[in-house]
């Protein structure tokens, strides 16, 4: 059938015609091409945002560390920051992500992760329209924490004499590199993550705030601290 329609092509169809005609069948459909460039991950839609929410409390003008708020600024060490990335080391947060959950997370989740890889996989693309790009959000001035004399150290399990009413906690003494999962146990049996630090290192020392204020009852057990480390509960 195919050799036959080939052979005996109609004349109308033969010469400039039968070419537009092939051209046309052979030709992406618009709506596939459209469909391309709306997936396609860029700086101004998704990659800023990012950047501005788990970054820019550290990197940026008058921060810890060197600026990553503007394209220009995080281009130069696109390769360098997929490899912080993938190896969760930055942003440094400290806390596995989905073992409690806390007010002012930085961790990135599995999708922010996959999105800035492939971003850089795909050579940083910026973006044509300027329009959709956030504006660079406006940081408070970090505040000294210092710890409370109503915080309850934890070195070594622990067995609470009275319900507290937790609102955060604060590692001050946990050995370099080392991973350790705290838990709460309450009577009924239930158990509540806290948080899991993992390869600790001293950048991490600083609170972290639950979410939401825990109570935790008379009898509760608090678990995976070993002897000779400190994590203090930060009553509310």
């Amino acid at each position: 059938m195919g050799s036959r329609w080939t052979n005996e092509m109609p004349k109308a169809l033969s010469g400039p015609i039968a070419l537009t005609l092939l051209l046309l069948f052979l030709s992406p459909r618009p709506d596939s091409q459209a469909h391309n460039v709306g997936d396609a991950v860029l700086w101004n839609r998704q990659i800023s945002r990012i950047f501005y929410q788990r970054c820019g409390a550290c990197h940026r003008d008058g921060g810890t560390a060197f600026s990553l708020l503007k394209f220009q600024e995080v281009q130069p060490h696109a390769t360098r920051i997929k490899e912080q990335v993938l190896s969760r080391q930055m942003p440094p947060w400290g806390a596995v992500k989905g073992f409690g959950s806390f007010k002012d997370e930085l961790a990135l989740s599995p999708e922010e992760i996959e999105l800035i890889t492939d971003w850089i996989d795909s050579d940083t693309p910026r973006g044509n329209n300027p329009n959709v790009l956030p504006p660079v959000p406006k940081f408070k001035k970090p505040v000294t924490f210092k710890l409370p004399k109503s915080a309850i150290e934890v070195s070594g399990p622990l067995s609470l004499k009275s319900p507290v009413k937790l609102e955060g906690l604060y590692p001050e003494k946990v050995s370099p590199g080392s991973s350790i999962r705290v838990l709460a146990i309450f009577p009924d049996g239930h158990v509540e993550p806290l948080l899991w630090l993992y390869e600790y290192e001293e950048r991490f020392a600083h609170p972290f705030w639950l979410a939401k204020v825990l109570t935790l009852p008379a009898g509760t057990k608090i678990h995976g601290v070993p002897p000779g480390m400190r994590v203090f509960l930060i009553p509310d």
